[in-house]
């Protein structure tokens, strides 16, 4: 499904309110999605082991990358989805295409966090437009 099929389906053209309660719901999932993504950096800077630190945190850096990559998707907004895939690749011990391993789970933390901070960036713009687009006072 794509964006312009989801705005098919409201009744409204006017009021939106089928497309709009998605998009809104994708804002609500994407801030608590970098709250975790922030977090887990969080423990992988401050943790003192780096077997304690590695594999777990990156692991659910990946799993969140591609949580939000999926409904970035959905709603075609490109550059959220290529910096969420990133992530995962990342997460995964993987380069930025996810076709090379990368051992060092240090490097891979660094790459995720500069990658986040595009990510953030990207998410304000489309999300400023979309509530532009939905008429919202908050844009």
């Amino acid at each position: 499904m794509t964006f312009e099929q989801i705005l098919e389906m409201d009744d409204d053209e006017e009021e939106r309110e089928f497309s709009r309660s998605i998009v809104y719901g994708f804002f609500e999932q994407a801030e608590g999605t970098f709250k975790k993504m922030e977090s887990s950096i969080f423990l992988g800077d401050f943790l003192t082991s780096s077997q304690t630190r590695g594999k777990r945190d990156l692991t659910q850096l990946s799993q969140l990358g591609h949580f939000l990559k999926g409904s970035s998707a959905t709603l075609g907004l490109t550059k959220v989805k290529d910096s969420c895939e990133k992530i995962q690749h990342y997460g995964a011990g993987k380069d930025e295409s996810g076709t090379n391993d990368e051992p060092d789970d240090d490097k891979s933390l660094r790459r995720i966090k500069e990658t986040l901070a595009v990510l953030k960036v990207d998410y304000a713009e489309v999300e400023k437009k979309l509530r532009v687009f939905y008429h919202d006072s908050n844009a």
